[in-house]
């Protein structure tokens, strides 16, 4: 056991990111005094100086890094030089900077790497894997080519995270999956992994699966590299470590063996990312090598302090208890468009009465359709009451911005008029003639000059559909155009125009990529003369980034033999991509600038656990869901044969109900611990489907009076 390192054990709340903080000040402290001081005995110091990059700094999510390293800067005054990570952003900047050394010692091709997005390595490795998955392979398999690419991949990256070589997932499948549950041989499964890795080095490709492998298995064991990473790093600092994965710990144990001293907290009712590739009990292991320091177990100022501990004998053991305390209350209707309905009325009257404000409350459900999202959004709305939907992962093509877009590029581009019809060159004039607009009460609104039944018009009687050369007429081409009126036809004139201009651009080969056209298109529309929502701000920003790496990866295709499109198929498939809907948004940065934005939270339990956050009242909605042993969020597939306790074990559905349980204690503990003052158990006894909900927090329910 080492004397220096520290393994902090702390409930949600405990104050385990704080400790870790002031660990690290404490070993300055201890440094800097014992630098002063002379004839000492031999101890073990940070010796830290500005020109030194010696602490690394990782944390389970974004969030949780800033505000680590945003505490220990803090602490620290800047004086010190830290670099903070996710594991999994650390390893990739890792594979990144030791590329050279990577392409010496596996004598691969020397070309710069390019990163595979999942979208994109699902849509190459269906490519590949499309002659072996025939119609016959996907029947046996039982579900879709599209799940079961997904399914395959995600095997790989589980492995990686485990830290085992890609030649020996068959070996692990054919022993945990003795009952196969998709029916397919576990060699084939491998056989096709190793095709897609050898197919990515030969091309620079790095995906998340061999990002992490490389980094596992050739540069963690590679000996200049390890001469390297002791040399950079003195201090490692680790926060939630119980959401790591298992090669983690390989890091860390050479860090400690290399003579660094390690800080790490450990949340034993934590493990949010288990059955994602988290190893939680693999991790604890490190425990044996650094002093334990437990935190008070349960936060004074939340309801697990009363309410853990009966609830979850309630759920788990079925103990006979009449009710639940005052603290605990039930909205209770028969449908579900009730419940999400009467739940917003709840939160509107606590709201205006002043009993709590809008950043007070959180509404956690186990999983929020758009249906709910929507509703509950739009009731709130109309009462000037914010809503924070976490993480909402709208698909990119939802945006009508976006959709506008795409549309421009099949009216510049020659050959993609089966992407294009009425419908969407009719939304295109209502977006992009857009007019930003102040109603006087420092509200700023967007109209659009074409309105819907005009811009409905103008694509019936102006539009002219074509396979290779869709276009638009002049708005004198319809008989009544002067019902369109000024505004409107002076508005379809510019965009007229500027597609006539960019055509000729195009066939005169002056528009350097669809990339260019697309930036030229937000500036001359979107972005001129005024500020777009942040919303759509970020669909842009997202579109953006995925265009080019979209091409950077064609480029880079075209550049290694292999099958060439043509310009107008690299833009049909990346439309076609899109409209898949397998891209999402996500608003970046995540936290806001200054104080916290004074709107309701709208979460699943999955992205409410992992962004750490605590609120005053709780809304479990979904009460009598089944999807709450689940925690929001599904299991990858084959997940559990690569736990190191267990690997390559079969799972049962005993293993399966045990582990239910568990992740079932471990959710109502951490939410209690995440609320103070109010729970709302919001429970409907029909679901969407017309069933009943009966799922593993009933007993909560029956033991509560309903509010309704």
């Amino acid at each position: 056991m080492s004397a220096d390192s520290v393994w902090i054990i702390g409930s949600s709340r405990s104050g385990k990111t704080t400790r870790l903080a002031d660990q690290f000040y404490r070993w300055l402290s201890t440094s800097n005094k014992l630098g002063n001081q002379k004839n000492q005995q031999p101890v073990k110091t940070l010796n830290l100086r500005p020109t030194q990059s010696g602490v690394l700094i990782l944390a389970a999510n974004d969030d949780n890094r800033r505000e680590l390293s945003d505490k220990i800067v803090k602490l620290t005054l800047g004086n010190y030089p830290i670099r903070a990570k996710t594991t999994l952003g650390f390893i990739q900047d890792e594979v990144i900077l030791f590329w050279p050394l990577l392409i010496e010692s596996l004598q691969l091709k020397a070309q710069f790497p390019v990163r595979l997005r999942p979208e994109t390595e699902q849509e190459l490795a269906t490519k590949l894997w499309r002659s072996h998955l025939d119609a016959e392979t996907l029947r046996h398999a039982g579900i879709n080519e599209y799940r079961l690419v997904r399914r395959i991949l995600d095997l790989w990256q589980l492995a990686a995270y485990a830290g085992i070589i890609c030649e020996d997932i068959g070996q692990i499948l054919q022993r945990g999956l003795q009952e196969n549950n998709i029916n397919l041989e576990p060699e084939f499964l491998g056989s096709l992994l190793l095709d897609w890795r050898s197919w990515c080095l030969e091309r620079g490709f790095l995906t998340y699966g061999l990002i992490t492998e490389l980094y596992g298995q050739h540069l963690l064991t590679n000996h200049n590299y390890q001469h390297h990473l002791q040399q950079r790093y003195q201090t490692i600092i680790a926060d939630d470590v119980d959401d790591y994965p298992a090669i983690a710990l390989h890091l860390f144990e050479f860090l400690l063996d290399s003579g660094a001293v390690g800080a790490f907290s450990y949340n034993p009712d934590g493990a949010i990312r288990w059955g994602l590739g988290a190893d939680p009990e693999y991790l604890s292991k490190l425990a044996r090598r650094c002093q334990v320091e437990n935190l008070a177990p349960i936060s004074p100022d939340s309801l697990a302090h009363q309410l853990a501990k009966p609830m979850v004998e309630l759920v788990t053991e079925k103990v006979l208890m009449l009710s639940l305390p005052e603290s605990v209350q039930m909205i209770q209707t028969t449908s579900r468009a009730q419940l999400l309905r009467q739940t917003a009325e709840v939160i509107i009257e606590a709201i205006k009465s002043g009993k709590v404000q809008p950043e007070q409350v959180a509404i956690i459900a186990p999983g929020l359709d758009a249906i709910a999202r929507y509703t509950i959004k739009e009731i709130l709305t109309k009462q000037d009451i914010e809503v924070e939907s976490l993480n909402d992962q709208r698909p990119l093509i939802s945006s009508p911005t976006v959709r506008a877009l795409l549309t421009l590029l099949t009216l510049v581009y020659p050959g993609l008029g089966r992407l294009v019809d009425r419908d969407v060159v009719a939304e295109m004039l209502v977006v992009l003639s857009q007019n930003h607009t102040h109603d006087g009460e420092k509200k700023e609104s967007f109209q659009p000059r074409i309105d819907p039944v005009r811009a409905g018009l103008i694509a019936d009687f102006c539009f002219v559909p074509h396979p290779d050369a869709p276009h638009l007429l002049p708005i004198k081409s319809f008989e009544r155009w002067d019902r369109i009126g000024y505004a409107a036809s002076k508005a379809y004139d510019q965009i007229l125009e500027w597609i006539e201009k960019q055509r000729n651009q195009q066939v005169q080969r002056l528009i350097p990529s669809p990339i260019s056209l697309l930036y030229l298109a937000i500036q001359d529309f979107l972005c001129k003369d005024q500020n777009p929502p942040y919303d759509q701000l970020a669909a842009l920003r997202e579109l953006l980034e995925t265009a080019q790496h979209y091409w950077e990866v064609d480029t880079r295709l075209k550049q290694t033999n292999s099958p060439i499109l043509s310009l107008n198929d690299t833009i049909t498939e990346f439309i076609q991509l899109l409209r898949r809907g397998t891209i999402t948004a996500n608003p970046y940065p995540v936290r806001p600038v200054g104080g916290v934005r004074k709107a309701v939270t709208l979460a699943t339990i999955f992205q409410y656990r992992a962004s750490r956050r605590y609120h005053r009242w709780h809304f479990w909605l979904d009460s009598g869901s089944p999807l709450w042993a689940k925690g929001g969020a599904a299991t990858l597939f084959g997940a559990t044969f690569f736990l190191q306790d267990r690997l390559g074990e079969p799972w049962t559905a005993e293993d399966e109900k045990m582990a239910d349980e568990k992740r079932l204690q471990r959710i109502l503990v951490d939410l209690l611990a995440r609320v103070s003052e109010n729970v709302y158990l919001c429970h409907s006894e029909l679901a969407v489907n017309g069933q009943e909900q009966m799922g593993p927090l009933s007993p909560l329910v029956h033991a509560c009076v309903p509010v309704f």
